[in-house]
């Protein structure tokens, strides 16, 4: 049975049960402030089970793309060296909310497992909650008498609150859960030792394939526990532990989920998976890194320096890193995966296929960038061998974490370097140095979240602010939020104007009004799919009725923004063509920020047709069309654009501005025709990324603003001219004239410097038949320095040279030696100019026969050359 296959007998198992078949949520999670990504199955859902929203369906079943990097057996530098964990996975999950419970769940998973994909019942084992006496948590007897009228007793084992009790997070739906274990042992292995001793062991061959979690109650913020008012299921099949099971396999890079990606990079590195185990390895590593790192970029999150677009980055690295040191990839190559994967997936995850051109240019300049930075990081480690053979062989661990911060160069790639270079690494201060780093991670993110006071329990919160700026509200709900620096509070209304930032729109501000007071709302955010309305204090009645009030100015112009983001992307679309897709956005109320998919830099031609499209579209004062709850089928057929990477449900919102020109599923808030916008100019257009674009631009008063200070510099310019017509020609004569100047400066200071260059070879001095001059000179710039020194070493022979000079207000030592001073008297120009620059405050080298420092102290420079007389002599007659 190939994958595929398994994947779809689960997905018409639960279907076939009235489950709701639903499709992956995107990896990337966008509103909810606890997650990057996705994590696990559940994740997407995390609204039902809380009770923040009614779920579409009592039961639902899926296979939803999950990423894990840390955790349980899940740190990144071990994903590859196991057969079992993996980055981004698949989790086969199937959901009753509020509908059945424990005795549908486990008969069903019984039943799927043992007669659909006919697993061998003998080497299968279950797993019960024992119970916990601290928590006054009782055992799962339930469970157990189920599982004891299915399979034999002995083969159902007693779990810890570790391994059997499950939960959300700190906060949040939990309960007890029984797991399914597979024995893929060989049958001489089972005779040895009894499988279920290997439980919950990490070993590689007795793993668990399927968790059922019976969610039965709530943790609160204080450590207890309520019982919730209705109980869930929430199930998690690992499909690559699956298909290794069912498949018959002992890895799961050994089934047909991962042995295309495999077998592919194996023939491209010219050698055989399974002969060798450090690039067997590195292949492990390179097939399942492509997975997260794909999808995710499809996905809408592109690599980057922080937050998740790091941990991206992070991913594809390692990936690079082990591809370069193992496999001898010395040029990119990720990004060719990516097109076996789009193939692979085509049936179940389409969106990667559907942007396979633009995720493999972006995977190629990411090789690209970290093929450049980790020459550079030999580069620093070759420059500062001497300091490590001097510190006892020993790269220190400061260094080693600099390597890994800023290079990416992981712990053991800097120690296999090292066992090349005769070196060793100080790992223990490496520790050291990541712990303090994390440290400063968590502090700066720590935060104490309290419960959530219920005011008006099952009470949904209605959004009017497409509509209304006021609305008359009621406190549904609030919490406490505090952080190392502010203390803030999370208020829902039962009915509020407020957006809350989402889509690239950033979230509203203005005031709770009461008869009795004012408070200040400082932004609106969604976590999952509640509205907070953020305020700094929490009103002293909590039950009165507030007038909800919505800065209006600022709504004014943040829709203004957003209506010509729309107008904006269609344009581009015009000039650039079709494949111009948004890959992310910012509307606030000053600007605008659109990226999109483009290969290469937009002309200033094409800016400007860009620019009359959107302020044609703005003349032409086109009204506003906006459909709400349109099925997202019927959506897509009106044409419009969905976006990557963004979680749509089964209906939507359209928003369009002439059906032929702008058509869009979008939640925000906008004009009501187009000439509200008043006036739109771009103001600059960037790179993001490979294969990204930035422009910026602006609206109404702001655009006219700036248009305004435009033409006041440009009158400026006018004025210091001299002249009110051709300006261009006027710049142009001043350029030339400049470019006359320079030539002739440039001649009188080369000049200058054969003059001084003579004046220097006069002060030679033989010391033990050396030519010696040290002197403090006047030139202007660090080249002219540097030429000084080459012209006096063509000059002089047997010359040691030293010269000290302040430019631009900072101090320079430069050394120069004739090459026999260095091959015959051991002379070092790189020693010399590092002792010298203790004078200047300062450090510096270079090679043997030429080195310069600079420094902090100007000052020292009166003492170099008579310093630099004692050191050569100390040297010659050492």
């Amino acid at each position: 049975m190939n994958s595929a296959e398994i994947r779809q007998k689960f997905l018409d198992f639960f279907a076939q049960r009235q489950h709701q078949i639903v499709p992956s949520a995107p990896l990337v999670v966008k509103d909810d402030p606890t997650l990057m990504f996705i994590n696990s199955g559940m994740a997407p859902f995390k609204d039902y089970f809380l009770g923040n929203k009614p779920a579409p369906s009592k039961r639902i079943a899926d296979t939803q793309k999950c990423l894990r990097v840390s955790g349980k057996h899940n740190d990144l530098e071990e994903v590859g060296y196991d057969t079992y964990h993996h980055t981004m996975f698949e989790m086969l999950g199937n959901w009753s909310f509020g509908d059945y419970f424990k005795k549908e769940a486990l008969a069903w998973s019984w039943e799927l497992l043992t007669e659909v994909y006919q697993l061998p019942k003998d080497r299968l084992y279950v797993s019960v909650f024992q119970g916990d006496d601290s928590e006054n948590l009782p055992m799962d007897q339930e469970a157990f008498d189920i599982w004891k009228s299915m399979i034999a007793e002995d083969r159902i084992l007693m779990g810890n609150k570790k391994d059997n009790f499950w939960e959300m997070g700190d906060t949040g739906p939990c309960g007890p859960c029984s797991e399914i274990h597979v024995d893929l042992r060989t049958d001489e292995e089972r005779a040895q030792v009894d499988g279920k001793t290997l439980v919950n062991a990490d070993h590689p061959q007795v793993v668990e394939i399927w968790n059922n979690v019976f969610m039965e109650f709530n943790r609160l913020a204080d450590g207890s526990l309520v019982k919730l008012p209705a109980q869930h299921v929430d199930t998690g099949m690992g499909f690559e532990r699956l298909c290794m099971a069912i498949q018959g396999k002992r890895s799961n890079y050994d089934t047909d989920v991962f042995q295309p990606l495999i077998q592919f990079i194996a023939k491209e590195a010219g050698v055989t998976y399974g002969e060798n185990e450090k690039t067997d390895i590195a292949i492990r590593v390179m097939a399942d890194h492509i997975r997260a790192i794909a999808f995710a970029i499809s996905d809408g999150q592109l690599p980057s320096n922080n937050k998740a677009g790091y941990v991206i980055r992070r991913i594809l690295r390692r990936a690079v890193r082990y591809s370069f040191t193992f496999l001898d990839f010395k040029k990119p190559f990720l990004y060719k995966l990516a097109a076996v994967l789009a193939d692979q997936m085509a049936h179940v995850f389409p969106e990667l296929n559907a942007q396979l051109s633009f995720v493999q240019r972006v995977i190629e300049e990411e090789e690209n960038a970290f093929l450049r930075t980790l020459e550079n990081g030999l580069k620093r480690l070759d420059a500062l061998e001497h300091k490590f053979k001097e510190n006892h062989h020993t790269i220190d661990g400061k260094t080693a974490f600099e390597l890994y911060d800023t290079f990416g160069f992981p712990l053991d790639l800097t120690a296999l370097i090292a066992r090349e270079k005769g070196l060793k690494v100080d790992e223990a201060g490496f520790a050291v140095e990541m712990e303090q780093q994390k440290n400063r991670s968590r502090n700066a993110s720590a935060q104490e979240q309290s419960d959530w006071v219920i005011i008006q329990p099952d009470v949904e919160t209605e959004f009017l602010g497409y509509e209304h700026d006021i609305a008359d509200s009621h406190i549904v709900r609030y919490r406490q939020v505090k952080t190392k620096t502010k203390s803030e509070y999370h208020i829902v209304l039962d009915r509020t104007p407020f957006y809350a930032e989402s889509g690239g729109q950033v979230g509203d501000t203005g005031y709770l009004i009461s008869a009795t007071e004012q408070i200040e709302v400082l932004d609106t955010k969604k976590e999952n799919d509640l509205i907070l309305q953020i305020v700094a204090k929490l009103p002293q009645h909590v039950e009165a009725t507030f007038r909800s009030e919505v800065d209006f100015e600022r709504r004014n112009l943040i829709r203004k923004n957003h209506s010509a983001t729309h107008l904006l992307h269609a344009a581009l679309r015009k000039v650039l063509g079709e494949h111009v897709q948004q890959k992310g956005s910012l509307v606030n109320e000053k600007v605008l920020r659109f990226d999109f998919s483009h290969f290469s830099k937009v002309t200033d031609e094409q800016l400007r047709e860009v620019e009359t499209i959107v302020n044609e579209r703005v003349r032409q004062a086109i009204p506003l069309e906006e459909q709400r709850n349109i099925p997202i089928a019927e959506a897509k057929e009106m044409g419009a654009m969905a976006l990557f990477g963004e979680k749509y449900g089964e209906f939507v919102r359209v928003i369009a501005f002439d059906r032929d020109h702008s058509v869009e599923l979008c939640g925000g808030t906008h004009v009501y025709n187009t000439g509200e916008i008043g006036y739109f100019k771009i103001l600059s257009e960037s790179s993001v990324a490979a294969g990204v674009r930035r422009i910026e631009a602006t609206t109404a008063a702001s655009a006219e603003e700036y248009m305004q200070q435009q033409l006041n510099e440009l009158n400026a310019v006018r004025e210091v001219l001299g002249t009110h017509s051709n300006i261009s020609s006027a710049v142009q004569k001043l350029q030339e004239d400049n470019k006359a100047l320079q030539k002739q400066l440039e001649q009188f200071e080369l000049k200058q410097l054969t003059t001084l260059k003579e004046s220097l070879v006069q002060k030679a001095q033989s010391i033990d038949g050396v030519n010696f001059v040290a002197e403090k000179v006047d030139v202007s710039t660090a080249d002219y320095l540097k030429k000084l020194a080459f012209d006096m070493r063509q000059a002089v022979d047997n010359l040691v040279l030293v010269l000290a000079a302040e430019i631009d207000g900072k101090p320079q030592i430069a050394v120069m030696l004739s090459d026999n001073l260095v091959s015959d008297r051991k002379l070092n120009a790189s020693q010399m100019v590092r002792e010298l620059a203790k004078e200047i405050k300062g450090g510096g080298g270079g090679q043997p026969f030429y080195a310069t420092a600079g420094g902090k102290d100007a000052s020292g420079l009166q003492a170099v050359p008579a310093k630099a007389e004692e050191l050569v002599k100390s040297i010659i007659n050492g």
